[in-house]
């Protein structure tokens, strides 16, 4: 294992995230922000429980897994479809470097931006409303997971796309209304029962569920199949990112 090579490349994504602070952390939080405001402040004062918590506290984890999905999926897209589309993967791809310690260097730069931004949302949500944390290890425990594992899936849209176009074509078409419908802003208990088994089939709510599960205890589906169901979409992504670098699948672009 190269672990020169794993940390050059981790520093080296690491800097470019702190060269466009403003675009990478500043913008999502921001963003989260005016969520709060809107959702938490100006419709959650006129909405009462849900699940005996206020409806601002109730949001929190749905929007930290909101900008949580997005910003892995489009950090490890873009940290290695940029050098593809830059030339510079040649660079990479003459140095001995395994595509293992590729993986590891990208993705887990990747992730790291991602917990450090829900973290500093999960401070931001205090000043808007009060809350707390149940099980704090479980709740770190999610965050990584699903850092990790929606890193790896942005690392496969990466080697996958050819153009800008469809970098954004799976996050904004795809992972975002999941999300919105997966329960972020309110508990599918509230839906018809039809609806409620239909949304049983969206993988998001059980990402949802077992991170608001972490801060409050309660949650809509059973927190083991919520973690269950993480793990099991990570050994997937795995397992795609193995059979893409064993049939040969060339980082170039």
């Amino acid at each position: 294992m190269n672990v020169y090579a794993i940390r050059a490349i981790y520093r080296f994504e690491m800097a470019r995230t702190f060269r466009t602070l403003m675009q990478s952390i500043a913008s999502p939080v921001l963003s989260t922000s005016l969520y709060f405001v809107v959702f938490g402040a100006a419709i959650g004062s006129r909405m009462g429980d849900v699940g005996g918590v206020s409806y601002g506290a109730f949001i929190i984890p749905g929007l930290i897994m909101l900008s949580l999905l997005n910003e892995s999926i489009s950090n490890a897209a873009f940290g290695i479809y940029m050098p593809k589309w830059a030339g510079t993967i040649y660079e990479l791809l003459s140095a001995p470097v395994s595509y293992v310690e590729v993986v590891l260097g990208y993705v887990g730069a990747a992730a790291t931006k991602s917990v450090i931004l829900g973290l500093l949302i999960l401070v931001t949500a205090r000043l808007f409303v009060d809350y707390e944390i149940l099980h704090p290890f479980w709740m770190v425990a999610f965050l990584l997971l699903t850092a990790v594992t929606f890193s790896l899936f942005g690392f496969i849209i990466g080697l996958w796309a050819d153009d800008f176009q469809k970098l954004q074509v799976v996050p904004l078409m795809v992972i975002t209304p999941l999300t919105f419908l997966g329960g972020s802003f309110y508990s599918i208990s509230m839906l018809p029962p039809v609806w409620q088994k239909i949304t049983l089939f969206n993988p998001v709510v059980y990402l949802v569920n077992g991170f608001r599960w972490s801060f409050y205890g309660k949650a809509d589906v059973n927190v083991v199949v919520s973690a269950g169901m993480t793990v099991g979409f990570l050994l997937i992504c795995l397992a795609v990112v193995w059979w893409i670098f064993r049939t040969g699948w060339k980082l170039k672009s």
